[in-house]
């Protein structure tokens, strides 16, 4: 029979290739799925796997979904890695999409490019703003900061639900609960023309960059993690506890806050209620498949966004719920939990 007995020490070959198994396996339990749904299963993953990437346009709409979802992965990256549990990205990416769609409403006809700064920092700061308020009552009350930053999601979710529906509403827009759209001089500039990849892109490999040199590289990112893992340790070392989750936080925040900038002076155009995408959550899955490394984390969003994007074309041309995006996800997290039992323990035969 089958047991699982405890290695020595942590695979390595395992820890890199848990993500691939979880990704296989992930693949075939969605063809039993679409077969099971009376559909083609290589129908079915074509829509996820292949025609995302199948030509030059679908690269760029491909770009477009993993962009956010790479920064905010990026930021909480920090978190976990310091033991900070920030699972309310999605709010901070919400209100970082308020204050940078507020500073875009301010612009009229005498505004110049110039403005695309101030909405990029504005949305920086509302995500920063948005997440001091987990780190602060984390830090001077002892609250949850998992329950905290999740709560926090859902205020966010009625903050805009308010300005959308009241103050910022559109007079023009026929009583739909939307501001009106942002002028042109506010949109973030587009890489190509006849593509929607703007330079968000370019930020998010920036940030990449920048978040190694971070975490491998200096003192502030060993700090954060020798915390995360060796409190203790930490302590002994000199480190501080409470600079370690103001800067996590204040990190992760400030990532969440500029995505939510990004899109709304992006792609979106204006603040509606479908601002939250759910790229808050989805960036969980996307640090943790990525192994918290930041190249690792470029290639978990791209294949994030290809489920994105699957679930989107099975709804119009298979006639499935959207929610398969959703489904996908779950598999690939839940997939990867259970193959990261290989890191720690190998299968061995026993009489």
């Amino acid at each position: 029979m089958l047991k699982l007995e405890a290695r020595p020490e942590p695979s390595r070959v395992w820890t890199y290739g848990s993500p691939l198994l979880a990704l296989l396996v992930t693949v075939l339990i969605g063809a039993l799925m679409f077969s099971a749904l009376g559909k083609d299963p290589l129908r079915g993953l074509e829509m996820f796997f292949w025609l995302p990437v199948h030509n030059a346009y679908a690269v760029g709409e491909l770009l477009v979904k993993a962009t956010p979802l790479l920064i905010i992965a990026l930021g909480l990256a920090v978190c976990f890695r310091s033991n900070v549990w920030n699972i309310g990205a999605e709010g901070q990416y919400i209100i970082g999409a308020i204050f940078a769609g507020g500073i875009a409403l301010l612009a009229d006809a005498g505004t110049g490019r110039w403005i695309v700064v101030p909405i990029l920092l504005a949305g920086v700061l509302g995500g920063m703003l948005w997440a001091s308020l987990t780190a602060l009552l984390r830090d001077r009350f002892h609250a949850n900061e998992i329950l905290v930053s999740l709560m926090l999601v859902y205020v966010a979710v009625q903050v805009l639900s308010y300005l959308v529906g009241g103050p910022w509403k559109d007079p023009m827009g026929f009583n739909f609960p939307q501001s009106k759209t942002f002028d042109a001089v506010t949109r973030i500039p587009r890489l190509f023309e006849g593509s929607r990849v703007s330079i968000g892109a370019l930020l998010a490999l920036l940030s990449v960059l920048g978040l190694w040199v971070f975490l491998f590289r200096t003192r502030a990112g060993l700090a954060l993690q020798v915390g995360g893992l060796a409190p203790a340790a930490a302590r002994y070392a000199g480190f501080s506890s409470r600079k370690a989750l103001w800067t996590a936080l204040l990190m992760s925040g400030g990532a969440a806050g500029l995505a939510g900038a990004l899109e709304v002076a992006g792609p979106i155009g204006q603040l509606t209620p479908y601002v939250p995408a759910g790229y808050g959550f989805a960036a969980i899955i996307v640090a943790f498949v990525g192994r918290l490394h930041p190249v690792g984390m470029v290639f978990s969003a791209i294949l994030m966004s290809m489920f994105y994007i699957g679930g989107e074309l099975a709804q119009s041309r298979l006639g499935l719920t959207k929610s398969l995006t959703g489904v996908f996800q779950g598999l690939l997290l839940f997939s990867l939990l259970a193959c990261d039992t290989l890191v720690n323990y190998r299968l061995k035969w026993s009489k």
